[in-house]
């Protein structure tokens, strides 16, 4: 099924506020604009982008550290949901299925990029601050960026299990889901993924 025009541009200006589960309601007009979507309407395709791509893009971002590469891997996940409205089987939630199309776009481009590249990334900006004058605004910009660079270091499965429970708060049932993996087992990933990232940024916590 082709489009006749483009998909609505996801711009890096979008907000990173996660929001919580979104409720049955919610998810009943999305399998509505599904239906419609199936049928070739670009205006409920317009109206799904806009209702999710804040926590679409958010959730890449976070998982990339790269806004540009976050913008671009955003419009790719809705170009693929236009693509297989027509096959779409509501099985589970509609964002359940929608952030199974997440993780595996994020955990492709994760594959394609080397461990180098994140970590040349971090070491610029870490000696960048070390040659400024140290305050209160320095020392909470390098707790940040410790703590991505602790959450970059995480497996990929590890990764996306946080960010889906800690910012998009999304409950264990749909995260088994979206990670192929069992209840016990996603909480098993978070419990993992804690202890890494409490062994990690010790010294911040101290």
């Amino acid at each position: 099924m082709g489009m006749t025009c483009a998909l609505p541009r996801i711009g890096t200006s979008l907000s990173l506020v996660s929001s919580p589960a979104l409720p049955d309601i919610e998810n009943e007009r999305d399998l509505a604009l599904m239906r419609l979507i199936a049928s070739g309407d670009e205006s409920a395709m317009r109206e799904l982008i806009e209702r999710h791509q804040n926590r679409v893009y958010g959730t890449i971002v976070r998982m990339l550290g790269s806004e540009r590469e976050a913008e671009d891997l955003a419009q790719q996940v809705f170009v693929r949901v236009w693509k297989s409205s027509g096959r779409y089987q509501p099985s589970a939630k509609f964002t359940t299925w929608l952030y199974t199309i997440v993780r595996n776009l994020v955990f492709n481009e994760s594959r394609r990029r080397t461990r180098a590249d994140l970590q040349d990334s971090v070491d610029d900006e870490m000696r960048d601050d070390q040659q400024k004058t140290p305050s209160a605004e320095l020392l909470d910009a390098e707790k940040m960026s410790a703590i991505q660079s602790a959450i970059d270091a995480l497996p990929e499965q590890q990764r996306m299990a946080i960010i889906l429970r800690r910012y998009e708060e999304m409950p264990y049932e749909e995260m088994a889901i979206v990670l192929k993996q069992t209840v016990p087992g996603v909480k098993s990933l978070l419990f993992r993924a804690r202890t890494a990232l409490r062994e990690s940024l010790a010294k911040y916590l101290e």
